[in-house]
C-alpha cells in the first residue's frame, strides 16, 4: 500500500507542470498606446485653454495650437485678442494667428531645452482674463510604442524538462526507499521534494496571473473615461453646461392631438348634382369669407324643367292678377272701400316679391341648365382639389376644404389624477414637432371632460393654443406639459443631456479639456425640459448637453 502511495506522489510534479503550461500560454502581453502629441491646459472661471504640439526643438521655430473655449459651455471663443508671453524669458517673441473658430496658431523660437511657462492675456466677448499655462516642454521626444517581448525559453526552462526530470527523480528515490530500512524518513523526504516544484509553479503562476489580469484590463473592459480631441469637439459642436441646484416645477406630460377650431375648417360640397364649369381659386390660395370659389352647372331633367315652368307661370299669373286688381282699385280709390284698396296693395307687393325671388333662383336657367355658385364660409387656405373643371359631381360630394390654422385646439387624454390638478396649475405649455423650433406655446383650458373613456378610464380635455403662428397642423401629435405650483430645489440637468447606454440612463461629464467620463444616474421626475437627478452627478460638474449622440458613438467605439 505504501508503495502505491509513493508512486502516486511521484507523478504529482509531472501533472502540475503540465497544467502550468496552459496558464503560461494563456497569459497575454499588454501594450500601452503612447500619446501622439504633447498638451498642456489651463482654466479659469471663464476660459479653458489647451495647448497641443508635436516635439519642439530648441533654437528652431516652434509652432503649436492654442484652443480657446468657454469653460462652462465649451463654446469656441472666436475673434479673441491674445497677448502671449514667456514667463521665464520675456525676450522671446510669440506671434498669434487665428486659423479657425476658437483655434489659434502660436509661433516662436525657444532657445533652450527645458519647460517654459506661458502667460496668456485674453480679451473677448466673455471679458478679459490673465491665465498661466505651465510646462511647454522643448526638446522632449514622444514615447515610442511599447513592443511585446517574447523571450525564447531555454530547454532547461521548459515544462517537458521539469516533467521528465521529476519522473526520473521519483524513480530513483523509489529505488532508494526500497533499499533503506527507515521508510518513514524517506517518505517524508519524497513528499517534501514533490512539493518544491509545486511551490515553484505557484509562484510563477501568481506572477503570470498579474500579467493576464493586466491584459484583460487593457483589452476587455471598457473604461468609463475616454478622450475626445478638441478638434472633434469643435467639429461636432460638443457643448456642456454646469450642473446647478435650481427650482424645479413638477409637471405632468400628456399626449395631445391638434384639432381645428369651430371656425378653423370648412368643407366645400356640391348641393346638387352637376358639372364644374369654373374654379375661381387654386390650391394653397388664401381666401376670405364670402369669396366665390366655384360655379357648378346643374343638369335639369324634363320633368323638373316642366315643374319650373309651371311654377313660373303661376307666379306670373298671380303677379299680373294682383297688379290688375290693385291698378283698378287705385283708379277708383275715391269711391272704393279703403279696406279693399289695402288688401289689393298687400297682395300686389307679395306677388312682386315672389316673382323677384323666383327670378333670382330659377330664371338663371338657360334651357335645361341651372348655375350654382359656391362661396367660402370662412377665411383660410384652400386645400387639395378632389375634382377639376369639367368633372361631374354628385350632391354632397366634397370638392376641397379650407383650413384656418390661426386658431387651433388640442385634444388630450388626461387621467383622473392629472385632471384634478387642472384646477391649480401654474401654466400649461406645448412644443412644436418642427425641427429646431424651441418655441414654447401657452395653452388655455377650453373644455373639461364630460365623459370618461371606458377602455382606459381617461378623460378628454380640450385646450386652445394661444398665438400658434400656424406652426401646428391638423392631426399632429404634440406633447403637452401641465406644470403644478409646487416648486422644489433639486439637482437638475437638461433632459436632452441624458443618453441611454446599455439600457441604463447616463450623462457625459467633462473632466478636462480633452477628457470625458460617463456617469450612470438615477433619474427623478421630469418636466420635459429638465430632469431631476437623484444620484450619479454632483453640483458644479459639467455635463454634455449638445452632441450627446456623437459622444455616445465615440464612447462605444473606444
Amino acid at each position: 500500500m505504501i508503495k502505491k502511495i509513493l508512486i502516486l506522489l511521484l507523478f504529482i510534479p509531472s501533472l502540475v507542470f503540465a497544467h502550468g503550461g496552459e496558464d503560461d500560454e494563456g497569459s497575454k502581453k499588454t501594450t500601452v498606446k503612447p500619446a501622439a502629441y504633447f498638451s498642456s491646459e489651463a482654466i479659469s472661471d471663464v476660459y479653458e485653454l489647451l495647448v497641443k504640439y508635436q516635439p519642439l526643438l530648441p533654437g528652431k521655430e516652434a509652432t503649436f495650437k492654442l484652443f480657446v473655449s468657454d469653460f462652462n459651455t465649451n463654446v469656441p471663443v472666436d475673434s479673441a485678442t491674445l497677448q502671449i508671453a514667456v514667463a521665464d524669458n520675456p525676450n522671446i517673441k510669440l506671434a498669434v494667428t487665428q486659423i479657425d473658430e476658437g483655434v489659434y496658431e502660436v509661433k516662436g523660437i525657444f532657445p533652450e531645452k527645458k519647460s517654459y511657462n506661458l502667460t496668456v492675456n485674453i480679451n473677448s466677448s466673455l471679458g478679459p482674463d490673465l491665465i498661466l499655462i505651465n510646462n511647454i516642454t522643448i526638446g522632449k521626444e514622444l514615447e515610442k510604442p511599447a513592443t511585446a517581448v517574447h523571450a525564447d525559453m531555454h530547454w532547461y526552462q521548459s515544462t517537458l524538462f521539469f516533467g521528465i526530470s521529476g519522473l526520473l527523480s521519483g524513480l530513483l528515490l523509489m529505488f532508494f526507499v526500497m533499499k533503506r530500512t527507515n521508510r518513514k524518513v524517506a517518505a517524508s523526504i519524497i513528499i517534501l521534494l514533490c512539493l518544491l516544484p509545486t511551490a515553484t509553479y505557484n509562484t510563477a503562476s501568481a506572477h503570470g496571473g498579474e500579467d493576464d489580469e493586466a491584459g484583460s484590463k487593457s483589452g476587455g473592459a471598457m473604461s468609463s473615461t475616454f478622450m475626445v480631441e478638441k478638434e472633434s469637439q469643435f467639429l461636432f459642436g460638443i457643448l456642456t453646461q454646469k450642473i446647478e441646484t435650481g427650482n424645479f416645477n413638477q409637471s405632468t406630460q400628456v399626449l395631445g392631438t391638434i384639432i381645428p377650431s369651430s371656425q378653423g375648417r370648412a368643407v366645400i360640397q356640391s348641393p346638387q348634382t352637376g358639372k364644374i364649369i369654373s374654379l375661381k381659386v387654386s390650391v394653397g390660395q388664401r381666401v376670405s369669407s364670402g369669396q366665390v370659389l366655384a360655379v357648378i352647372e346643374q343638369q335639369v331633367d324634363a320633368g323638373t324643367q316642366i315643374n319650373i315652368l309651371s311654377q313660373r307661370n303661376a307666379v306670373d299669373a298671380e303677379f299680373n292678377a294682383a297688379k290688375a286688381q290693385y291698378d283698378r282699385l287705385k283708379a277708383i280709390e275715391d269711391i272704393a272701400a279703403k279696406k279693399d284698396v289695402t288688401e289689393a296693395k298687400a297682395r300686389y307687393e307679395t306677388a312682386s316679391k315672389n316673382k323677384q325671388l323666383f327670378t333670382a333662383n330659377a330664371e338663371r336657367s338657360t334651357g335645361n341648365t341651372k348655375m350654382i355658385t359656391l362661396t367660402a364660409p370662412i377665411s383660410g387656405v384652400v386645400g387639395a382639389f378632389n375634382y377639376s373643371i369639367g368633372a361631374v359631381v354628385n350632391a354632397g360630394e366634397t370638392l376641397f376644404d379650407i383650413t384656418n390654422l390661426e386658431k387651433v385646439l388640442v385634444e388630450t387624454q388626461v387621467f383622473a389624477n392629472d385632471a384634478a390638478q387642472l384646477k391649480s396649475v401654474e401654466n400649461i405649455t406645448a412644443s412644436s414637432n418642427i425641427q429646431n423650433d424651441t418655441t414654447t406655446y401657452r395653452l388655455k383650458l377650453v373644455s373639461t371632460a364630460q365623459s370618461v373613456n371606458g377602455a382606459n378610464q381617461s378623460q378628454k380635455v380640450i385646450f386652445e393654443i394661444i398665438n400658434p403662428k400656424s406652426q401646428f397642423k391638423i392631426g399632429e401629435n404634440i406633447k403637452v406639459f401641465i406644470f403644478s405650483k409646487d416648486i422644489s430645489t433639486q439637482v437638475i440637468v437638461p433632459s436632452n443631456a441624458i443618453a441611454e447606454i446599455n439600457g441604463k440612463p447616463a450623462v457625459f461629464v467633462k473632466d478636462k479639456a480633452e477628457q470625458y467620463s460617463i456617469s450612470y444616474i438615477n433619474k427623478g421626475t421630469s418636466n420635459g425640459k429638465y430632469t431631476t437627478i437623484i444620484k450619479g452627478v454632483e453640483e458644479g460638474e459639467r455635463v454634455v448637453t449638445t452632441g450627446v449622440y456623437q459622444m455616445k458613438t465615440i464612447y462605444l467605439n473606444q
